[in-house]
């Protein structure tokens, strides 16, 4: 180093009006220029070995000038050929490694020769996720149309003097125990719970959703026959105003369709009965109220015996009761039937 070098660089570190990181670059220079090893000066000045060697060496090829530049950031000067990312995102959309169903940034970065950050950086850039996958399911119900277009007519358009009510069950629900007690949630621990359980017994959960204000009807039976549905409708009857019409949306159960239930409908004219296709929970509104009490209130918790379950369950819906937030349907039968036949034909060009 040359002594009108080191008097610049001097005068950089005891300046005041200098900027740090331009000190810090300058002090690494001149305690190399002392003898010290690189892992010495790194040590030191408590950073790394290779910060301190791309500043010796910006120092060594541009003298203290090069010291006042920022590093390059961006793409490295070793660009991957466009060749090897298209062969990467070949080989991911249309190959998958013999000892395994999809690729992983590891596996594909060690068949195609490069570092697995390479892999998971153009994976990112065309939206490749091969981990992940998405499930579905196609009514082949023969009267799809005609069932979809009747169900959603009657959240769109409700008839006058009438309630619309999603009803379907809830079957096995578990009251499991826990094999021993969990910690509570702390600052900086959540609570804990043990993954191993003890069965004390199921219920059955019969309910129907007032589309209109959100409100539920609900009854915990230990099976879900004919007989208890029976009871369940008869419930629907009594807690319902005796003057309008009832407009069921079930699914195609057979309990729904038992001769003792079609008796019954006869003989009361203000229930409407209104099947969903086929594989088509998602048109019944009642499965999101299902799923929000698995969530909110079965996952987690910790029954003793199916009494304390349906307490449970009696509680969540009087709750939500108080102060009922109804579902809003918001896609129209042009829309289902659009994206359905957007699936099939993607189904159909990929076989």
């Amino acid at each position: 180093m040359k002594a009108e070098e080191r008097s610049k660089l001097e005068a950089w570190v005891r300046a005041k009006t200098s900027s740090q990181r331009l000190a810090f670059r300058a002090q690494i220079c001149l305690l190399a220029a002392d003898g010290l090893s690189n892992n010495e000066v790194a040590k030191r000045l408590n950073t790394s070995r290779p910060t301190v060697l791309l500043w010796r060496s910006r120092f060594a090829d541009q003298g203290p000038k090069g010291l006042t530049r920022n590093a390059k950031c961006g793409p490295s000067h070793r660009r991957l050929a466009d060749e090897k990312v298209r062969a990467i995102v070949e080989a991911t959309l249309h190959s998958t490694p013999p000892d395994a169903t999809h690729w992983s940034t590891r596996t594909m970065a060690k068949a195609q020769g490069v570092c697995r950050s390479t892999v998971a950086r153009i994976w990112k850039a065309h939206g490749l996720q091969p981990h992940r996958i998405k499930t579905f399911k196609l009514s082949k119900d023969k009267h799809f149309v005609e069932k979809l277009t009747d169900v959603v007519g009657l959240y769109f358009n409700p008839p006058d003097k009438a309630l619309v009510l999603c009803v379907d069950e809830k079957s096995q629900i578990q009251a499991l125990d826990r094999t021993q007690p969990g910690l509570p949630m702390k600052k900086g621990r959540c609570g804990t719970m043990t993954h191993d359980y003890k069965r004390n017994g199921t219920t059955c959960l019969f309910a129907a959703l007032n589309v209109l204000d959100g409100t539920v009807i609900g009854s915990c039976q230990p099976r879900h026959r004919n007989g208890e549905f029976l009871k369940f409708l008869r419930k629907i009857n009594r807690e319902t105003p005796k003057g309008l019409d009832l407009h069921l949306i079930i699914d195609n159960y057979a309990t729904h369709k038992h001769p003792n239930v079609k008796e019954w409908l006869l003989k009361h004219p203000r229930f409407h009965v209104h099947f969903i296709p086929t594989s088509s929970s998602w048109l019944n509104l009642i499965e999101r109220r299902f799923a929000e009490l698995t969530r909110k209130r079965i996952r987690r918790g910790v029954f003793h015996n199916v009494p304390d379950l349906v307490t449970a369950i009696d509680d969540f819906i009087e709750t939500n009761n108080q102060n009922p937030k109804p579902f809003i349907w918001t896609k129209n039968v042009h829309q289902i039937l659009e994206k359905i036949n957007c699936c099939k034909s993607t189904m159909e060009t990929l076989h």
